[in-house]
């Protein structure tokens, strides 16, 4: 006989087949193999003490600070913890308590539903010459054979914009935008580019994304987060995907002074609401993409609490899209210039995935498709 440990399989449920589980089996084992941890903030007291109880009824844990059972404040913070049998379990139970824990008990059956996408890689591509990376910037026919690359190198989304949005740059008229980027939406078009890979329009100006979307756009990446009515009905009325990011201030102002009570929680709300908005405006959820905003009026810690919390973003049931390529974080972790840090964007940008990103917006996208490859084979 031999024993040993081993990390947790990636996809539990083939190893359990390759195992040969019975079919049943499978299922059920799955839920009580995926563990997860669970942040709740100012939970009120008596809610508290009968969440611990009902928790170690299934079986789970609620680690919850000393003074709780003597009630000395009137709110606290706790983390709950457990498999997903056991959160699926207390999900029942706690739907008939008071003191809030319905909606605990919302948010554990948000968790449980999660849907899983496949690993998109989308290529950058900027029709500006002020981007902050210059590898990423081309024009007219250059860009054709470029996109063409990305695509042989394992590209499904290429994301085209002509406007910069790194701190402090200028803002630019909507006729200089649709100019710079024009001869490259017809070229996409004129050649049926849209027949080999999706194509997203990195902008907010309805004119702008009206003209990518006849030319065959499907998604359209909209930095300030659908703000815009106008853009969700494009959405709407073109069949295409919207991309929501969260972005404190503007591209002007963003890294001036970013502050945040909870940045999680902010973040949170600010989907929440503008997919609550998006719905409301016809658009269905299954179109909407979320994406954190690395590097958007947040400062080096704000960005590093979205990465390591980049999971519980999940429990909307979108996908979610990661974007670190080669910025500034990196540099404020380990002085680099933008050149040079692709390695540390590949170690950003598997950790998102590992959390739950499931496209990743980058410059380089044959080193992300042989890295992906890698790290899903492990």
């Amino acid at each position: 006989m031999k024993i040993y440990k081993i990390s947790k399989p990636k996809d539990i449920k083939e190893y359990f087949k390759k195992l040969n589980v019975d079919g049943g089996g499978v299922e059920i084992m799955a839920r009580k193999s995926e563990f997860s941890f669970i942040q709740i903030k100012e939970l009120k007291t008596p809610a508290v003490n009968i969440l611990k109880q009902e928790a170690l009824s299934v079986g789970a844990e609620l680690a919850v600070p000393s003074g709780v059972i003597l009630c000395k404040k009137e709110f606290f913070d706790c983390l709950l913890f457990g498999t997903s049998a056991q959160f699926k379990i207390l999900a029942k139970k706690l739907k008939a308590q008071p003191f809030g824990l319905k909606l605990v008990a919302s948010f554990l059956e948000e968790i449980l539903s999660v849907k899983k996408y496949p690993i998109k890689i989308m290529g950058v591509i900027n029709a500006n010459s002020d981007s902050f990376f210059s590898g990423s910037r081309f024009v007219g026919k250059e860009a054709i054979a470029q996109i063409e690359q990305m695509v042989d190198n394992g590209a499904k989304i290429i994301d085209i914009g002509a406007v910069s949005s790194r701190p402090g740059s200028s803002a630019v008229s909507v006729s200089e935008e649709l100019e710079r980027v024009k001869d490259i939406l017809d070229l996409i078009k004129e050649q049926k580019l849209y027949q080999k890979a999706t194509f997203s329009i990195d902008s907010y100006a309805p004119e702008v994304v009206e003209y990518a979307l006849n030319s065959g756009f499907k998604i359209i990446n909209d930095i300030t987060g659908a703000r815009d009515t106008k853009i969700i009905k494009l959405a709407v009325n073109y069949n295409a995907k919207l991309c929501i990011m969260h972005m404190q201030g503007t591209p002007q102002t963003m890294q001036n002074n970013p502050t945040y009570e909870n940045v999680i929680t902010q973040v949170d709300d600010f989907f929440a609401k503008q997919i609550n908005k998006c719905q409301e405006l016809g658009l269905n959820k299954s179109d909407i993409i979320l994406d954190v905003g690395i590097g958007f009026g947040k400062t080096l810690e704000h960005n590093l609490e979205l990465l390591k919390n980049h999971q519980h973003f999940t429990h909307f049931g979108c996908e979610l899209l990661i974007g670190a390529s080669r910025k500034s974080l990196i540099d404020k972790i380990i002085p680099t210039p933008t050149e040079l840090r692709l390695p540390g964007t590949l170690a950003i940008h598997l950790k998102a995935i590992e959390r739950g990103a499931t496209i990743v917006r980058c410059h380089d996208v044959a080193e992300h498709n042989q890295a992906i490859k890698v790290w899903q084979k492990l």
